[in-house]
């Protein structure tokens, strides 16, 4: 029996959620604790914003880095 939409829906949702956690836990451990900010505007990044995100990641060196890099995705 194949899974609903809304079964489909749910387990995305998921694995974006667990998604967004791991980069958070990347993030911290590299440039420190991230501020609630700054971690809302992560979660609010759009699939393709995100996954460039993880690729950029490996390249910060401070949290200003990340900032400007967020700022930039906004325009």
């Amino acid at each position: 029996m194949g899974e609903s939409v809304i079964d489909q829906d749910i387990q995305e949702k998921g694995r974006q959620s667990e998604a967004v956690s791991l980069i958070l836990q990347l993030l911290n451990r590299r440039l420190g604790e991230i501020s609630s900010t700054v971690s809302q505007k992560i979660q609010e990044l759009s699939l393709e914003q995100f996954a460039t995100l993880g690729e950029a990641l490996l390249d910060f060196t401070s949290l200003t880095e990340l900032t400007t890099w967020l700022l930039d995705t906004e325009t």
